[in-house]
């Protein structure tokens, strides 16, 4: 069964070039131009995966009151921002609601088309309800990190990472007890123009997460002016 993939973006043109590009990989597409009629269509159907700019016509935020009424109906849906908007208020923002991706225009149409595939994929996996780990996971006291099924446990609990939150914890946990850099969690991002505080954002949302499953959580530790250690064992 096709994935749907839900566009909202009021530019015409720029809408139909997302369009075409993703239907030709296999999704069905739905397009709105606004956040009335992105509304109006999420009220007949969730889409498996939504892309959103944040300006939409006259509304400057429209993208990030869209991103916070499908994570109320569904916490697990991926959320993608594709948009101008790059100031790192903004990045911190739509990462704060809990969006899976955060990306500038312009973009490459094959390169958004990875990325949904990718995120996809990654929802798959969780809305599976992954059970025993692949035997190529890695362990690391108690944190399981299954990079085949891009599934993160922590005391047998899972953790639920977003694609970025887990290529970020996997270079963390590479090397345990040394200190990574800013500079090579920002190439794990896989995104361009992030700073030192985009990137201190996403590791106070992965604490939290662990937290959530483990109030003493304590693995992740910051290293002032440098980056992060993971001292879990």
């Amino acid at each position: 069964m096709k994935k749907t993939i839900a566009i909202v973006e009021d530019d015409p043109d720029q809408r139909e070039n997302y369009r075409d590009a993703i239907t030709k990989k296999g999704y069905l597409v739905r397009a709105y131009g606004s956040r009335a009629e992105a509304l109006a269509g999420f009220e007949q159907a969730l889409p498996d995966l939504a892309i959103l700019d944040i300006i939409l016509g006259d509304e400057i935020d429209a993208g990030f009151e869209l991103c916070r009424d499908l994570l109320a109906r569904r916490p697990s849906l991926p959320v993608l921002f594709l948009t101008e908007r790059i100031d790192e208020i903004d990045k911190i923002s739509g990462l704060r609601l809990g969006a899976w991706d955060y990306l500038p225009k312009p973009i490459s149409l094959d390169y958004l088309a990875e990325r949904i595939a990718s995120l996809l994929r990654i929802g798959s996996q969780r809305d599976g309800g992954a059970t025993a780990p692949s035997p190529s996971a890695q362990r690391i006291g108690d944190l399981v990190l299954d990079q085949d099924a891009l599934l993160v446990s922590w005391k047998g609990q899972s953790i639920d990472l977003s694609g970025t939150e887990f290529r970020m914890l996997a270079k963390l946990v590479r090397a345990p007890g040394h200190a990574v850099s800013y500079e090579t969690l920002m190439n794990a991002t896989m995104q361009s123009l992030v700073t030192n505080n985009t990137i201190n954002t996403h590791m106070r949302n992965i604490r939290k997460k662990f937290e959530r499953v483990d109030s003493s959580f304590s693995a992740i530790k910051s290293e002032y002016g440098y980056g992060y250690r993971w001292v879990g064992s």
